[in-house]
C-alpha cells in the first residue's frame, strides 16, 4: 500500500491541518468502534498538533479517548525534557479526559528505580490491559510520530537493537545517540499494529529523510521506513521537508 503525502506551504499550516485531521479521526474512530486509541508523539510539531486539537476539545468526547506514549526519556517525572509533562502542559491539562484514560511511561524516579527493562515490561502489560481479549496491545487508530533528520522516530534509531526488535512490542534504550540516553520506546511491532501511522515532519533538514523513508529504504537505516499502518500510511509535511519527493 503506497503512503498518502500531503503537503503544506509551512509548518504552521502543517500543524494547523494535522491537528484538524486528528479531531477527525478521533471522532470517526469513537462512531465506528466506540473508543480511540490514539500514540502521542512529542517535539515541535508534535506538540503544536496537540495545541491544536486542545483549542478545539470541545468537539470529542474524551471519556472515549485513551492516549498513550510512543516513547519517553527515562528522567524523572517533572523533568522538562518528559515529553509527558511537556504535553500536560500543552494540552492535557487543558481538556476533559478521565485520568485513567492517560497513559503515560514509567519515569526514573517511579516504583522501578533504575530498572529500565521493568519499566518497560510494565508498559507492555499496560498495553495488554487496553488491548481486545488475547491481543497484545490496542490496534491504535492513530500512531502519531515526528522524525529526526537521520530518519529515527519515537527512539528508534539507526543500526540500534531497538529498530531491530521483531518480537518485543516496548523496549528499554541505553544508549540514545541523542541525549538523554535511557529512554523507552514502543518497536517497530507495536507501530505496525496501528489503523493509522502519521508522519509529521517539517523543515528542510529532515527532506533526505523523508525521501529515503517513503521510497522504501531499509529501516534499519532509516527506521521511518518502517513505520507503516494496516490501514493506512500518512505523511504530513511542510514544502520544506516534502522538498526533495
Amino acid at each position: 500500500m503506497s503512503p498518502l503525502v500531503e503537503k503544506y506551504s509551512d509548518t504552521a499550516a502543517l500543524v494547523a491541518a494535522a491537528g484538524d485531521r486528528l479531531i477527525s479521526a478521533i471522532n470517526a474512530a469513537v462512531q465506528a468502534r466506540g473508543r480511540a486509541t490514539i500514540v502521542l508523539t512529542g517535539g515541535g510539531t508534535g506538540i503544536g498538533m496537540l495545541q491544536r486539537v486542545g483549542e478545539r476539545a470541545a468537539e470529542i468526547d474524551w471519556s472515549k479517548v485513551h492516549l498513550f506514549s510512543g516513547d519517553e526519556r527515562y528522567v524523572p517525572a517533572n523533568d522538562d525534557e518528559r515529553n509527558e509533562k511537556q504535553a500536560r502542559e500543552a494540552f492535557l491539562d487543558r481538556i476533559d479526559i478521565p485520568g485513567a484514560n492517560v497513559h503515560p511511561m514509567p519515569a526514573s524516579d517511579g516504583e522501578f528505580g533504575d530498572d529500565l527493562d521493568a519499566a518497560a515490561l510494565t508498559y507492555e502489560h499496560v498495553l495488554a490491559a487496553n488491548a481486545e481479549p488475547g491481543e497484545p496491545a490496542p490496534n491504535f487508530d492513530v500512531h502519531l510520530l515526528g522524525m529526526g533528520p537521520e530518519g529515527h522516530i519515537n527512539s528508534l534509531f539507526p543500526d540500534t537493537s531497538a529498530v531491530r526488535e521483531r518480537s518485543r512490542l516496548v523496549v528499554g534504550v541505553e544508549d540514545s545517540p541523542k541525549p538523554p540516553p535511557r529512554r523507552i520506546t514502543l518497536t517497530l511491532a507495536a507501530i505496525q499494529r496501528s489503523r493509522e501511522v502519521w508522519l509529521v515532519a517539517a523543515g528542510e533538514g529532515k527532506a533526505d529523510a523523508v525521501a529515503a523513508a517513503v521510497n522504501g529504504a531499509d529501516p534499519v537505516s532509516v527506521p521511518a521506513a518502517g513505520a507503516v499502518g494496516r490501514e493506512a500510511t500518512v505523511w504530513l509535511l511542510d514544502e520544506a521537508a516534502a522538498s526533495k519527493l
